[in-house]
């Protein structure tokens, strides 16, 4: 295409031909590119530019070839180009984007990944580029898509060859109660199905993608690799059926034979034959190959057979009935009565007794058979209701075909079981109905052949349906990348999952082997109600939460409805076999187990996410403002990560802060909360904020911590803890505890600005009323595997309503500090007080259930202590830096003509009382060090910043307080009792 060259788009266009009073340019073209680029510029809607295009009925577009340029050149020729442009204006520059992009932007809602192209600003041109679009597979409608592969699977081997031996078995009274129940469970299961199925767009995987997105992909994947284990078992269940009825249809095919000449001890007529297991093994093994060469031809061409295998079988139908009706008037045979009023009451009871392997009766034989054991037999035969839901990405309208496709096809073959039983009661004798397996073909009319034709092609079509609905489930499951054991699974959208058909097939033969379809069905029928169960769970759960995003386009449904179905589910698999049901819910727990330790996490927007948000809202509601009562106080700790220097690259957060953290919490139980603060303006590091936070919360769940992760934008530190003290949390939710890492380098790193920042957070602290746990020696505190021996020293100065007492129990629960033992230090005025302190102490602690060892310590033993060398050159160094400070602070204040500022703010200082606070620090620092060097930690209380004192002269008596201390927690509480003596 030659450069300049138009193309006429025709007036149907015009829409996207002038879309927002754009024109369009053309760009540089060259010849050796195929792909076609549309340059849009604005122009204002009146304007000569928009004027120069005539409403003609074709609309003219210059279209040029892109060039085949480096991908920087392009950038840069683009660039140049949009800046020379002309100003563009949109209609709804508002609102930052145009209709174009809009649109664009809602795939993404349908879960499809589509990097949606921003607004463009002014001065900027939009460069289209067109492709041919992707040609699109063929979709299923109701009918082909769900109708019919829901009724080849549910009308199968069951109804053919097992419903007249067990309406013999059973009775017709219990065959009615047997059908109606079983019916009343897949059709509550289809009414939640179909709820969930309605509620927004749905992909490949059938019921997992339901339940997963409805219970989580934990529960998701444990249940649809259940339901794909019943799927591939009933695959066998077909095989075996098929074969059966093409061996005794054929019996001169079978290898081996088996003949039964005696039933209930007494001699028959005509010797019974039955196919051999040997025969059903090897024919079943072929069939089954055979079969898993169909179904590599994929799904279009079982679609297009389909029609083939559901005909013959709906013709076969007709010819049972219309058999039943003419029975005994045309071909009397033994044991066929015709319709008879006294063969229904005959049959109307049960005759539950001892069978052999083949199902005939046999008082020695090893099967007995009651109501429980019909269940399990009969199950498989109202199964069959998600193989429309299992091909849900090959639906043209799931939220159409999936409830009516499937409920058309349930209430169809419930029906049809119903009559069927009436029928089949009335229409022979009960040993008839017990010998006969395949009585369907010997009342069929004209002639038997017609039936066994249909009952094969039946089970062929049943199994081609399941072993196409399995691998896709299996596929399903891979793809969404829960489980990486199952990446071999995986497909590209489009392909045909041959490794999942292979593995489908492979547990399809070993079932096979098994040769026995009453023993294979029970195990099937676990694994399909173990999944319609958690379909009507999901459907409950949703329905009973009612979240907003909850709005299915089928309405016949009630949490109620759901809640039963599911209760009848698991009422069925215990009647069936508690040993079955226990087995099966163990391997979906084991599934699920694994999943969640092995699985890679995936937020679904799942019930349990909005069941938890409800609970908590509610809880929270139920605490209400009110102060919490001691008994219920739990720390909520607000750890402030932010250090004070640097930490290594991509660690948000101090380890062993993360590690402190925890040992707050008993047991693991309450929240923490990890704060960071990051300088600047909001709206230009709300990114790098969002990244922060993301990072943070990561390595929390690596440090196997549980709280959340905030991010905080401020022009500094203290603005930002300001507003976080004030604002995080909610109701009685709020933080409680203010945990910091001491800043041990602000003076030998020369970090000017942290002694006034560290003492505007402590007063804010105070302020807000949120206890101060400052942690002195972080690099120090051991982790969980780090046993530590010794003490638990408390140096109890002040009342802080127990909190000191309470962080050394909680320190007592870990691992690390187990084997410690804590010693409480108090402090009497005068000798005479010490023996009544220390009996008053003890017995509140007694009260408390706290052991620990009591000492008191009096005043004069405080003024006698010696001074150690390294706290004396201390002590004299604080003097001197407090002096020249001061003196400073002087002389700027004689030369300004002010009073004495520190910090942005007027102080008021007596020396005297300075050399107080100094002298104050270095006896209770050689105190500590004295009675507490073998101490495995250290808790002292923190003294509040003295007012109008500078914060350097805080820092300074903070220095000397911690001095020669190696862990050391400084803890200030707030004026709420957090310990209480009664029950």
């Amino acid at each position: 295409m030659e450069s300049g060259e138009e193309i006429e788009i025709a007036d149907d266009n015009n829409e996207f031909s002038s879309v927002m009073g754009r024109k369009y340019s053309p760009v540089v073209a060259h010849d050796n590119d195929n792909s076609a680029v549309v340059e849009m510029t604005s122009v204002r809607p009146g304007s000569s530019s928009s004027s120069s295009l005539p409403n003609h009925d074709l609309k003219k577009l210059k279209v040029g070839v892109h060039p085949n340029m480096a991908s920087d050149e392009r950038e840069e020729s683009l660039a140049n180009h949009s800046t020379n442009g002309p100003q563009r204006e949109s209609k709804l520059e508002l609102f930052g984007f145009d209709s174009l992009v809009n649109i664009l932007g809602l795939k993404s809602m349908t879960g499809d990944q589509i990097q949606a192209p921003s607004s463009p600003r002014d001065g900027e041109d939009v460069t289209l580029t067109f492709e041919q679009p992707k040609p699109t597979a063929d979709k299923s409608g109701t009918l082909m898509g769900v109708f019919m592969p829901c009724l080849q699977n549910i009308l199968g081997i069951i109804y053919y060859i097992r419903f007249t031996w067990i309406v013999g078995m059973a009775g017709i009274g219990e065959s009615l109660l047997l059908v109606a129940c079983c019916g009343s469970c897949t059709f509550l299961t289809t009414v939640s199905l179909s709820a969930i199925a309605t509620n927004g767009a749905m992909k490949g995987g059938g019921p997992y993608y339901l339940i997963g997105r409805a219970l989580g992909p934990e529960v998701g994947v444990s249940i649809g690799l259940c339901f794909f284990l019943g799927n591939a078992i009933s695959g066998a269940i077909y095989v075996l059926g098929a074969v059966e009825t093409f061996l005794n249809a054929v019996p001169s095919a079978g290898i081996f034979r088996e003949t039964i000449t005696r039933v209930n001890g007494t001699d028959i007529a005509e010797p019974i034959t039955s196919p051999s297991l040997h025969d059903l093994q090897i024919y079943g093994i072929v069939v089954s190959i055979l079969l898993c060469f169909v179904v590599f031809g994929g799904v279009k061409m079982i679609n297009r057979v389909a029609p083939a295998f559901l005909v013959p079988v709906i013709f076969s139908l007709l010819c049972i009935f219309v058999g039943i009706f003419s029975a005994r008037h045309d071909r009397p045979a033994v044991g066929i009565t015709g319709l008879k009023l006294e063969s229904f009451k005959n049959n109307w009871g049960s005759a539950y007794q001892m069978t052999n392997n083949a199902g005939i009766p046999d008082p020695n034989g090893n099967i007995h058979w009651d109501f429980n054991a019909l269940v399990g037999l009969f199950f498989p035969a109202v199964t069959g209701i998600m193989a429309g839901s299992n091909r849900s990405a090959s639906l043209k309208d799931t939220q159409r075909s999936i409830p009516v496709g499937t409920l058309a096809a349930t209430l169809t073959t419930t029906s049809l079981y119903l009559v069927s039983v009436l029928l089949f009661g009335a229409v022979a004798t009960r040993d008839k109905l017990l010998t006969d397996r395949l009585l369907t073909a010997t009342v069929a009319w004209p002639f038997p052949a017609i039936v066994y034709v249909g009952i094969i092609l039946s089970t062929m079509g049943a199994a081609l349906q399941s072993l196409t609905g399995a691998p896709r489930l299996l596929a399903a499951i891979a793809n969404d990348d829960i489980l990486p054991v199952l990446n071999y699974f995986k497909v590209a959208d489009g392909h045909e999952p041959h490794a999942a058909t292979l593995f489908t097939v492979f547990i399809c033969i070993g079932c096979v082997v098994i040769g026995n379809l009453d023993l294979v069905s029970p195990t099937s029928t676990m694994f399909y109600l173990v999944c319609y169960a958690g379909v009507n769970l999901s459907c409950f759960l949703l329905d009973l939460l009612d979240a907003p995003s909850w709005r299915p386009r089928w309405k016949f449904h009630h949490w109620s409805l759901s809640l039963v179905g599911a209760l009848l589910c698991i009422v069925i698999m215990f009647l069936i076999s508690w040993a079955f049901t226990i087995v099966s819910l163990a391997l979906a727990s084991l599934i699920y187990y694994y999943v969640s330790i092995k699985g890679k996490a995936g937020d679904w927007g799942d019930g349990f996410k909005s069941a938890y948000f409800q609970l908590a809202l509610r809880s929270l509601r139920s605490l209400g403002a009110n102060q919490v009562h001691p008994k219920n106080w739990y720390p909520i700790p607000l750890v402030f990560c932010r250090p004070w220097g640097k930490l290594p690259e991509n660690v948000p957060c101090h380890p062993k802060l993360a590690d402190f953290a925890n040992c707050m919490k008993k047991k693991g139980r309450g929240m923490s909360i990890f704060v960071s603060i990051i300088d600047g303006d909001y709206h230009e590091r709300a990114e790098d904020a969002k990244e922060a936070c993301k990072q943070l919360s990561t390595y929390i769940d690596y440090k196997q911590c549980e709280g959340v992760a905030e991010i905080v934008v401020a022009p500094n530190m203290s603005e930002g803890f300001r507003g976080i003290v004030q604002t995080m949390g909610l109701g009685n939710l709020k933080p409680n505890i203010i945990v910091m890492r001491y800043p041990e380098i602000w003076r030998s790193e020369n970090l000017t600005d942290i002694p006034a920042t560290f003492v505007g957070i402590i007063n804010d602290c105070i302020v807000a009323n949120k206890a101060v746990v400052i942690v002195k020696g972080l690099d120090e505190w051991p982790n969980e595997y780090q046993r530590q021996y010794g003490t638990i020293d408390l140096y109890w100065i002040v009342r802080d309503g127990g909190l000191m007492l309470l962080l050394s129990q909680l320190l007592l629960t870990k691992d690390s500090f187990e084997g410690c033992k804590i010693q409480v230090f108090c402090i009497a005025e005068e000798d005479s007080d010490a023996e009544g302190l220390k009996a008053d102490v003890k017995k509140f602690l007694y009260d408390l259930r706290m052991q620990a060892e009591v000492i008191v310590l009096t005043m004069k033993s405080w003024e006698a202590q010696g001074e150690q060398q390294e706290s004396v050159e201390a002590f004299s160094g604080a003097q001197q830096r407090v002096a020249s400070y001061l003196e400073a602070m002087k002389q700027q204040a004689q030369r300004d003509g002010t009073p004495l500022i520190a910090d942005g703010k007027p102080v008021f200082v007596e020396e005297q009382q300075v050399e107080k606070f100094l002298y104050t620090t270095l006896k209770l620092n050689l105190m500590v060090q004295k009675y507490s060097r073998m101490a495995a930690v250290v808790l002292v209380s923190l003294p509040p910043p003295p007012l109008n004192h500078p914060a350097t002269f805080y820092m300074e008596y903070m220095d000397l307080l911690v001095e020669s201390i190696p862990r050391l927690l400084i803890v200030r509480g707030y004026h709420k009792d957090v310990v209480t003596l009664f029950t």
